[in-house]
């Protein structure tokens, strides 16, 4: 039968003996047959991969060339195959065609659909075999067996660092651009990613999911209540080689270094003065503005830093933390503690 009848009639009259799966041609067979057998006749000459089809290797030589015949005449971005580019005109028309079964979601494409679904099924295809970890997507697989190979694959350019992801190394680079585009819709500050806006909403909204089953703090951020946790457990995993002191956070440790190879990198414009700490940068700054930008809700009084206004909201709460040891008298500041050790208990605080 000809291949133009097949076409008209819909007949399918060749048939896989393997899966019993119909095609109209006997070339389209036998390219099928290649999933069962494993052939993949095709070779890139650049990079070795194989492919079953000569129109998927045409494809592929495209990753090397840089070619990208296809463009989306709406907002002008090229593709290398004309289905991703069909795929992206959904973005203008809103169009999404695939609908999930179960709680009616749409999605652009059905390989979204397909890893959607596994929210439902609770289907976790891809172990790692290494720590026997199971994955919904393949390439959530193949990043995270860069924890076991050490593999960091993206580099800056301009500082050398290393990068297990693509899209950490996109907001590295933003530390180099000055590069800050996520907005703050409340009060406008800006931030090189949507992650750290995310946290800053939280200041708005008062929301701290996180919360710790020992004492009942709550944080805003994950990270924030596993290191509070080590104040009830002692872990102090960081640890100076210098002196031997320990921390609770990598970055409290990165700190304290400075102290012994004297680096001050944060450095005021104005009149040169440098600092270890961006905090107290930030803090001397004020010095030059005048600016107080922490209030006391009580009394208005403004300070220059939360440490102060903390200090000083005790004067309205009476609360009194610092505890002499000898005679268990109570102060609301730590400098008041000293001083009465030295005046009143001859102590060397």
């Amino acid at each position: 039968m000809k291949i133009r009848q097949v076409l008209h009639t819909g007949l399918h009259p060749y048939r896989c003996d393997v899966c019993d799966k119909t095609f109209g041609s006997n070339s389209k067979l036998k390219v099928h047959k290649r999933v069962h057998t494993g052939e993949r006749p095709y070779c890139c000459d650049v990079c070795d991969k194989t492919f079953m089809r000569l129109e998927n290797l045409k494809v592929h030589r495209r990753v090397h060339t840089w070619e990208r015949p296809y463009r989306c005449d709406v907002c002008d971005k090229t593709f290398v195959r004309n289905s991703d580019l069909k795929v992206h005109g959904r973005v203008h028309s809103g169009e999404r065609p695939y609908c999930c079964d179960v709680c009616n979601k749409r999605f652009t494409t059905k390989g979204n659909l397909k890893v959607h679904q596994r929210v439902h099924t609770g289907e976790h295809p891809y172990q790692c075999d290494v720590c026997n970890k199971t994955f919904t997507l393949l390439e959530s697989l193949k990043v995270h067996l860069r924890l076991h190979t050490g593999e960091r694959p993206y580099h800056c350019d301009v500082c050398n660092k290393t990068f297990m992801l693509l899209e950490s190394l996109k907001v590295h680079l933003r530390l180099h651009t000055g590069e800050r585009p996520y907005l703050c819709d409340v009060c406008n500050k800006t931030f090189n990613n949507k992650g750290s806006l995310k946290v800053h909403r939280s200041v708005h909204t008062g929301e701290r999911p996180y919360r710790c089953d020992v004492c009942n703090k709550t944080f805003n951020k994950k990270g924030s209540l596993k290191v509070h946790q080590r104040v009830h457990t002692g872990e102090r995993p960081y640890h100076c080689d210098v002196c031997n002191k320990t921390f609770t956070q990598m970055e409290s440790l990165k700190i304290h270094l400075r102290t012994h190879t004297g680096e001050r990198r944060y450095c005021c414009d104005v009149c040169s003065k440098t600092y270890i700490h961006r905090s107290s940068l930030k803090v001397h700054l004020c010095s030059h503005t005048g600016e107080r930008p922490y209030r006391c809700d009580v009394c208005n009084r403004t300070f220059i830093n939360t440490s102060n206004l903390k200090v000083h909201q005790r004067i309205h709460t009476g609360e009194r933390p610092c505890r002499c040891n000898v005679c268990s008298k109570t102060f609301s500041r730590m400098n008041d503690l000293r001083r009465h050790l030295l005046s009143c208990c001859n102590q060397n605080p």
